[in-house]
């Protein structure tokens, strides 16, 4: 069987700055005997401005001591409708996603997520294209135990609106477990530097206050980084609408969170979060 993680035509790898998007890298600089993998290979991390201060500095890490030149990316509502940006320069505080949402002049929602579509896969996709790309296999980062979402994937691995794109699971397709992403990380000589729960899942990982987590998580989130509901509530206020419609806006929760409140059901699951299927 061929190996998924060998590289033989254009191929883009949408790097999330979580631990499993990161170890699926490894595995291609791994099959593929290092860096550089290809002129046709391009590791894209796509930044919407929320993601914790941890993920950036992981993804630079990657990239120094793995000695492999990453694309960071980010929306913009005019232009190219893109920017390539690096660790210094990449926005720290809503910025690509702020100007999305005040183009659209509305939230995104559990049911309408254009945030993952609008903020990393249409730029990475601009990205590419505009250094000719035309057709290319996208290594998205989905495991062996994600049955649902691989399965999604594999019945449609070419989107309409990508038809140059075909997404691709090497790790579900090696059989790769959280059990061995969490493994392979508790050898290395560096981490993200985000908790992890019981069962190895990264926790305030993605955009801190995603709102298809749960309002235990995202209460819980709150109390441990107070500044973060701030951006959240704004946008809610700004365009007099909410992120969900689960009973509580951002600024009250960030309420009950100072209060030391946190009355949600801490069983209830989080929606799966697409962010990883970045072409």
């Amino acid at each position: 069987m061929k190996d998924p993680f060998k590289i033989s035509q254009p191929t883009a790898l949408g790097l999330s700055g979580g631990r499993t998007s990161a170890y699926m890298l490894w595995r291609v600089l791994e099959a593929n005997g290092g860096w550089p993998v290809g002129e046709d290979f391009e590791p894209v991390f796509a930044n919407t401005g929320r993601e914790a201060e941890a993920t950036l500095e992981f993804v630079r890490e990657i990239s120094l001591r793995w000695s492999v030149p990453i694309r960071w990316v980010e929306y913009r509502p005019d232009g190219a409708g893109f920017e390539e940006v690096d660790f210094d320069t990449a926005s720290r505080n809503g910025e690509p996603f702020e100007a999305l949402i005040r183009k659209k002049k509305f939230l995104p929602n559990p049911v309408a997520r254009f945030c993952t579509s609008d903020l990393k896969v249409i730029p990475t996709e601009k990205l590419l294209q505009s250094r000719g790309w035309a057709e290319w296999d996208n290594m998205v980062g989905f495991r062996a135990d994600e049955p649902l979402r691989v399965a999604k994937i594999r019945q449609t691995p070419i989107l309409p609106e990508s038809p140059g794109v075909e997404r691709c699971v090497p790790l579900a397709t090696a059989g790769t477990t959280k059990a061995d992403v969490r493994d392979f990380w508790a050898a290395q000589p560096f981490d993200l530097n985000l908790p992890i729960d019981f069962d190895g899942t990264t926790i305030d990982g993605n955009c801190d206050g995603c709102f298809l987590k749960s309002p235990f998580q995202r209460v819980s989130a709150m109390q441990r980084n107070p500044v973060m509901p701030i951006w959240w509530a704004s946008m809610e206020a700004v365009t007099g609408g909410r992120f969900t419609k689960d009973g509580h806006s951002y600024a009250e929760m960030a309420k009950f969170a100072a209060n030391q409140q946190n009355m949600f059901d801490p069983t209830q699951q989080a929606i799966d979060c697409l962010c990883g299927e970045t072409a």
